[in-house]
């Protein structure tokens, strides 16, 4: 049995607490947080589960061998450092540092002293993106390419990090699951429309040396939600709506074919191909709960999790290059390869 301690109760602190209090080989037993009336809604929903305010205690506590950080990201780096350096195995919200100096630092940290380390990009651990990857895998879509992705609301207002951070990491971690691949460059351009405030409109081109190119446009000043992703093949494309209730994931037949074969030069040189649509039966597990057991299954198997720091390494290098780029207006920042990881 696997005793976590969870640091956070805000905004994704209760969703790791329903999760983790499921797992069959894990315990929550104890949850931090300042704020009094936090610990008494965790107190009165779990009976069960001890609270403080006093952080420090959970890195001293003997019978906790996990610890879950659910605070800003400006604290994931010193909570994060004393969690492995007590020896405590570590689940960290995304982003999972504000640098990737401090990714490095916990990831090496994690490594030294064989403790398992995730980082909660949610996201791949859908059925959707899980179904998408295995499509991807399989060589059904041919050659890839492009990644399209449009992530935008109306709100909410981060104070600590801006939109890239915010939404633009989700499709980071996507197209690292999806494809495996580091993009070797990057170019962004945005703004911050009320001064003193993170960028909360951005639009973001990453580039791959194997000629795919993804575009990702986020946004806190939309009117509507959207949750759109287009991934296009040369053999067939897939679109997934997160908000659509059914059918999120849908897999078209489509494509175009080009020649230039002299003989045919008269001819039109581009063709399409327009085939069938299908919808693969998604598994309706929620995310958090295969992330959750893969991470204590990892810790009692001594194996690593998908999201592991690494992962969540390389999304951080992404956001450093994406939001220089974005401050330099646009200029392309290049970035080092996956395999120098």
């Amino acid at each position: 049995m696997i005793n976590i301690g969870i640091i956070g109760y805000g905004y994704w602190g209760p969703n790791l607490l329903r999760n983790f209090m499921e797992l069959p080989d894990a315990r929550v037993r104890i949850v931090a947080d300042l704020d009094p009336k936090k610990r008494e809604l965790v107190e009165r929903r779990y009976p069960g589960v001890q609270t403080t305010s006093d952080v420090q205690s959970l890195f001293q506590d003997s019978e906790i061998d996990a610890i879950a950080v659910a605070t800003p990201v400006n604290s994931h780096f010193e909570l994060g450092m004393s969690a492995l350096k007590a020896g405590k195995h570590l689940w960290l919200e995304k982003p999972m540092t504000e640098t990737s100096l401090q990714a490095r630092m916990l990831v090496n940290e994690a490594d030294k002293r064989g403790l398992t380390l995730i980082v909660d990009h949610t996201f791949i651990y859908t059925g959707a993106v899980r179904k998408m990857r295995e499509i991807v895998a399989a060589g059904d879509l041919g050659q890839i390419y492009y990644y399209d992705a449009t992530r935008v609301n109306l709100g909410l207002f981060q104070k600590d990090v801006n939109v890239i951070s915010d939404l633009a990491v989700h499709d980071f971690a996507i197209i690292d699951r999806l494809f495996e691949e580091h993009p070797t460059a990057v170019s962004a351009s945005g703004i911050n429309h009320f001064p003193g405030t993170p960028e909360n409109l951005a639009y973001i081109s990453l580039f791959y040396d194997s000629g795919m190119m993804a575009h990702i446009n986020v946004s806190w000043l939309a009117p509507v939600k959207v949750r759109n992703i287009l991934v296009g093949g040369s053999n067939k494309m897939i679109t997934y709506d997160d908000l659509e209730p059914s059918e999120k994931v849908k897999v078209y037949d489509k494509g175009v074919s080009f020649t230039d074969d002299p003989a045919k030069i008269h001819e039109m040189r581009v063709g399409y191909r327009t085939g069938d649509m299908w919808a693969p039966k998604l598994d309706s597990t929620e995310a958090l709960r295969i992330a959750g057991q893969e991470w204590i299954d990892c810790i009692i198997e001594k194996k690593v999790p998908t999201a592991d720091g690494r992962l969540g390494l390389r999304v951080v290098e992404i956001i450093e290059a994406a939001t220089s780029s974005m401050r330099g207006r646009g200029e392309t920042v290049h970035l080092r390869r996956k395999d120098a990881a």
